[in-house]
């Protein structure tokens, strides 16, 4: 809670909110440090913005977007992008909160709300000096988080206007894009078939989620194992096994049982849709690690509250760093954030 704390702190300021505006320092790690308690599981949102609200918005974001060079694009502009995705790539990015993605969205575009956007932009930008396309409903919100991005150096970052407004829109989760997917030819297993074989003990399922997905829930019974030297984990087993790779969707599983095709002769299918396609079809995971699954590769870092003991000394340890990243970036000198006068 620190880093987004001293974004929307500084969003707010930046927006010319007469307000006094503070952050609570060191975010919810420093509460839990001085020893006051936190709510967990809440769901409790913001109300919705009042249109008089919506108006004093609009009138922030459009200050804002002078100040930090916003630039906005028309559908047509958008077309001429989308035209040269081939040569120079191109990102959707709907900054609104996914439950809104999920009402209504322009087609070919992702859900990537504004705040994760900014403060994890690689986990929904993999292409450096791509162009990006923000869209929301009213402006504000595609507005504030391009202003971040242009301060972080990305130079290619349109607002697309009047964002919704362009065409009928698709419901849904959206569908991935994988370069390559669509030329696989994988075996393929269905959830059902898959828990008809484990019922009988027919199939050894094998899970690609990173260590916290699968200790969060995978299939009973199944394995973890990485995608690199999967073959490895394929040792060993009885003749003639029914092996399953699963993943959260099922497109990392497709990908790593046709890598393995052509190297180990044996017969691996992906489970289809992966473990979202296991629970819509009403069938259980379970939590817990995978004892048996050996030495691996350190897959994801374990944020202070992933962790199962040394919580405590695991935040003091990621506030020092984050609180001394400053002087750190000042020392290397590659990394350069644009500033802009108040």
């Amino acid at each position: 809670g620190r880093t987004r704390s001293i974004i929307g702190c500084q969003s707010l300021i930046n927006a010319g909110i007469p307000n006094p505006v503070v952050a609570l320092k060191d975010g919810t790690m420093g509460w839990h440090l001085a020893g006051f308690g936190l709510d967990h599981g809440q769901t409790r949102f913001a109300p919705p913005v009042s249109e008089s609200g919506l108006k004093r918005a609009q009138a922030m974001a459009a200050s804002v977007s002078q100040r930090f060079g916003v630039r906005k694009i028309t559908p047509s502009e958008l077309s001429m992008f989308q035209d040269e995705a081939g040569e120079r790539s191109l990102f959707l990015l709907d900054v609104r909160s996914a439950e809104e993605y999920e009402a209504g969205h322009l087609s070919g575009s992702i859900s990537a709300p504004g705040g994760q956007l900014v403060q994890a932009t690689d986990e929904f930008v993999g292409v450096r000096n791509a162009r990006l396309v923000l869209i929301d409903d009213t402006g504000v919100r595609a507005v504030m988080t391009a202003s971040w991005l242009i301060q972080m150096g990305w130079e290619s970052v349109y607002v697309l206007e009047d964002g919704l407004q362009h065409g009928d829109l698709e419901t849904g989760k959206g569908k991935r894009h994988v370069l390559g997917l669509d030329g696989l030819n994988v075996p393929m297993i269905s959830p059902l078939k898959l828990h008809s074989l484990l019922t009988g003990d027919g199939a050894r399922v094998f899970d690609l989620s990173n260590s916290l997905e699968y200790r969060a829930g995978h299939i009973s019974g199944a394995r973890r194992a990485a995608r690199l030297g999967f073959s490895v984990a394929l040792e060993g087993l009885p003749v003639g096994s029914q092996v399953v790779v699963t993943s959260a969707d099922g497109v990392l599983a497709q990908l790593t049982v046709a890598e393995l095709a052509p190297v180990t002769g044996v017969t691996v299918f992906a489970l289809e849709g992966g473990l979202n396609a296991w629970r819509t079809a009403g069938y259980a995971l379970v939590e817990g690690e995978d004892s048996e699954a050996g030495e691996l590769p350190e897959d994801v870092w374990y944020r202070p509250y992933d962790r199962t003991a040394g919580i405590e000394q695991a935040m003091q340890a990621y506030l020092s760093w984050e609180v001394a990243l400053v002087e750190q970036i000042e020392r290397d000198g590659t990394t350069r954030f644009l500033r802009f006068e108040s």
